[in-house]
């Protein structure tokens, strides 16, 4: 039986953080190849956006929806920080992926660090181990919350290759983001054209 193709949708969606709403009426629709660039002040509800559109939590109002397996970049590396960079790397990318992770870390910068463990990592370093995870798994959608945060100029061109590598072969991207990112035919929303005005959800 033929997977679907992935889709990453929300209709209508509003989120709270404690009680007060920090948008609704939120739309949209990303299928196979497509990006979008999510903008916004601090507190706006970028990360909050992020975590309801993963799952981590439930939207005020609204309905989120996902096809297609998901890899999450927040401000957690997700990698165990007392194991080696290649060992805790090893975990995400399993035996059947296992053959890529070298090239992956090389790609990243991160070959010659394979013995360090994680919490000895700089925040650049630990940024790009994180990306280096979200490619280990192989998911159809990525979610990454400020990305292009802590890392070098280099390196943040690097972000935006790897969001036009995972588009160009089928997959979605919605990135969260203060920076601009080079990503062709990537859709663009500020937040704040979300935020409610005297209403309620």
């Amino acid at each position: 039986m033929q997977a679907s193709p992935p889709l990453l949708a929300a209709e209508n969606l509003a989120c709270r953080r404690g009680e007060r709403l920090l948008f609704r009426r939120l739309t949209f629709a990303l299928r196979p190849g497509e990006a979008a660039h999510v903008t916004g002040a601090n507190g706006a509800g970028k990360t909050t956006l992020i975590r309801a559109l993963s799952g981590l939590t439930r939207p005020y109002a609204g309905e989120v929806r996902r096809e297609g397996a998901l890899a999450l970049l927040d401000e957690r590396s997700g990698l165990d920080p007392d194991l080696p960079l290649g060992r805790a790397l090893a975990f995400w990318f399993g035996c059947d992926r296992a053959e890529g992770a070298p090239a992956i870390m090389a790609r990243l910068r991160l070959d010659t660090l394979a013995e360090v463990p994680v919490r000895y990592l700089s925040t650049g370093q630990r940024k790009r181990a994180a990306l280096a995870r979200v490619l280990g798994q192989s998911a159809q959608i990525w979610l990454l919350d400020e990305p292009l945060s802590g890392l070098d100029t280099a390196s943040q061109a690097l972000v935006s290759d790897l969001v036009r590598d995972h588009c160009e072969v089928g997959g979605i991207a919605l990135i969260a983001s203060h920076q601009p990112l080079d990503v062709p035919g990537m859709t663009r929303f500020a937040i704040e054209d979300f935020a409610p005005v005297g209403e309620e959800a």
